[in-house]
């Protein structure tokens, strides 16, 4: 659902993701021997290729460091990705700077505290349906789907059908008519 005026996705090149709990449903299995495992949503990861297909760039926010998520990163073929990011925003701020960018062509998905200055500072945040209070408050969008359980794919057909990239996309899926 849309919580405040709809920014131009138009202008969006960059979508930001937060992994745990956007990404993931925020649980970190710790293994006996203590490697660290999550649970990536294939819905999201489709996504994310589908963005990708559009010309769209990606980059991983992450206030910890996790292998599965750099593992992850990789398999996407995502090209930036940060973690041990205490303070997202001076982190977005220069990735912005190398990539040429300013804040309103960039869409960021949170779900906890540390990604508020992040999402006030893009043209278009959004927070997962279970998200805390005070990121749904402030974003642009609220997913209907929890983090892990494919918001970020609903966040990315969001922005594709309303700045209609996503008929072309799906042509790769449907068979032209005769």
């Amino acid at each position: 659902m849309t919580k405040n005026s709809k920014p131009n996705l138009a202008d969006i090149q960059l979508l930001v993701l937060d992994v745990d709990g956007v990404l993931t449903d925020g649980t970190v299995i710790i293994n006996g021997n203590g490697s660290e495992s999550k649970s990536f949503n294939v819905l999201d990861g489709h996504g994310i290729r589908m963005w990708q297909r559009a010309g769209l760039k990606v980059a991983l926010l992450s206030g910890r460091y996790s292998e599965p998520t750099k593992y992850r990163a990789k398999q996407l073929k995502i090209d930036y990705y940060f973690q041990d990011c205490v303070e997202k925003l001076p982190v977005l701020k220069k990735l912005l700077d190398q990539l040429g960018l300013s804040p309103h062509q960039v869409a960021y998905i949170g779900d906890d505290l540390m990604d508020l200055p992040p999402i006030r500072y893009v043209g278009f945040g959004a927070a997962v349906s279970n998200a805390v209070v005070e990121v749904k408050d402030m974003a642009d969008y609220v997913t209907t789907r929890r983090g892990g359980d494919g918001a970020v794919r609903e966040v990315i057909e969001y922005i594709l059908k309303n700045t209609g990239k996503w008929p072309e996309l799906m042509k790769k899926y449907l068979p032209a008519t005769q």
